[in-house]
């Protein structure tokens, strides 16, 4: 073990040493406002440590070449580079075997790849998709596409007061019309842990594939794909401390070896001629074109960087964060959450009596303090919850006490000035 892994391993929240790892972020140094950033939006888009920054830099400056392409040196080094990343996305989600991890541009690629590749070819008119209130509309408007294009329907499996889904109406709408279930790990909007496992338990059983929108988990938490028994989970790069542009299907073999690809073109063939098209065996089936090769090294640095840390001290640190922010908020008049699930990540959705959330962000934001404002692309919830939008505060490892105490303090004068 290396000197800075000895120095990552964290026991508990107590002994997290988040100033050691602050420092691994130069954009935490940055003021906005002339006050500290205080940077409370990685739901949206967490921050890259200087790690990642540096493996990006070497790959361009020393190892850019395209790959697949070519018997030369660099194309070589860069060719071996990415599929080693893929390989530590592979141990990074427990799947069982490399092939069944495909780089795409994102959660919102990796979804529509399903839709196109399997639910175009599996799903037919009659036949019935599960989605769930909490979903974010990149888990709803693609099936929405095909369930227009083939005469299928979409069934909405609703939520409680608090965020929760009901699993007992889930299970309800079962029948042997169900073809696909697409339900997220962890809402981006409210921070409820869905009951994914045995929800795919429940649907397998039915002989029913499930597809699990990973985005707001894989961050937060372990995850291990064989444990839960997906068929297909989709995630982000840049919500991982990684680059934009890039993100991971993962999918049971023997589903990818029977779907359709969702792209044409170099690289995802054996032979073309105009009167037939070999296509390329898994995962190369699925990318097509010249892939983001930078990107995809820099996530499997960024893996490295978090795998070093341990996913477990993670989680603990970032609830004990939301523990303390639902606490002090919970104590403000005037202030409510919305979302209060048993089990949550380090998301707090909440609203400012008589005040609109984009106020809320934009006085915020003169404190130096970043959260997102509005709908958070999960529109259905915002209806559920009867309001029209709401600030959310979503936490990371490398967020301090500190910065909670700051969130607070920047309500309370949200307050003070529209009182």
């Amino acid at each position: 073990m290396s000197e800075n892994q000895a120095a990552l391993k964290i026991k508990s929240p107590s002994a997290f040493d988040v100033e050691r790892i602050r420092a691994d972020f130069p954009i935490l140094k940055l003021a906005v406002n002339d006050k500290p950033l205080v940077y409370l939006d990685n739901a949206a888009s967490s921050q890259m440590p200087q790690q990642v920054i540096d493996r990006l830099v070497r790959y361009q400056t020393t190892q850019h070449a395209n790959i697949n392409r070519a018997v030369h040196y660099l194309s070589e080094v860069a060719t071996s580079e990415f599929e080693e990343a893929r390989r530590k996305l592979q141990h990074f989600i427990n799947a069982k075997e490399e092939r069944e991890v495909i780089f795409t541009s994102g959660t919102t690629d990796a979804i529509n790849l399903v839709m196109h590749g399997y639910g175009r070819k599996f799903i037919g008119a009659g036949d019935e998709i599960i989605l769930t209130t909490l979903e974010h509309h990149s888990n709803i408007v693609p099936w929405q596409m095909l369930a227009e294009e083939k005469g299928a329907k979409i069934r909405v499996v609703p939520i409680n007061d608090a965020g929760e889904l009901l699993i007992d109406e889930y299970e309800k709408f079962f029948n042997e019309r169900t073809k696909f279930v697409g339900v997220m790990h962890v809402s981006n909007a409210l921070g409820t842990i869905n009951p994914i496992k045995e929800m795919i338990a429940f649907a397998h059983a039915r002989d029913v594939p499930v597809l699990v929108d990973g985005a707001q988990a894989t961050p937060h938490m372990k995850v291990d794909v064989q444990d839960l028994d997906c068929d297909f989970y989709a995630f982000s790069g840049h919500k991982l401390c990684g680059p934009t542009g890039i993100g991971i299907l993962y999918g049971r073999a023997e589903l990818l070896e029977k779907m359709q690809p969702f792209k044409g073109g170099g690289d995802m063939i054996l032979s073309v001629t105009f009167e037939k098209t070999l296509y390329n065996t898994i995962p190369h089936k699925f990318e097509a074109g010249t892939p983001p090769i930078a990107a995809a090294i820099g996530l499997g640095a960024a893996v490295d960087y978090l795998s070093e840390i341990g996913m477990d001290a993670i989680a603990a640190y970032e609830l004990a964060l939301l523990k303390n922010a639902t606490e002090q908020i919970n104590a403000m008049p005037g202030v409510r959450i919305l979302g209060t699930a048993e089990h949550k990540a380090a998301v707090l959705s909440f609203a400012v009596d008589g005040v609109h959330p984009h106020d809320i962000g934009t006085l915020l934001n003169q404190e130096g303090i970043a959260v997102r404002t509005g709908h958070h692309c999960a529109q259905p919830i915002m209806q559920r919850l009867h309001v029209p939008a709401t600030s959310r505060a979503s936490f990371a490892f490398y967020n301090s006490m500190d910065e909670v105490d700051a969130l607070i303090a920047g309500i309370r004068t949200v307050q003070k000035i529209f009182t």
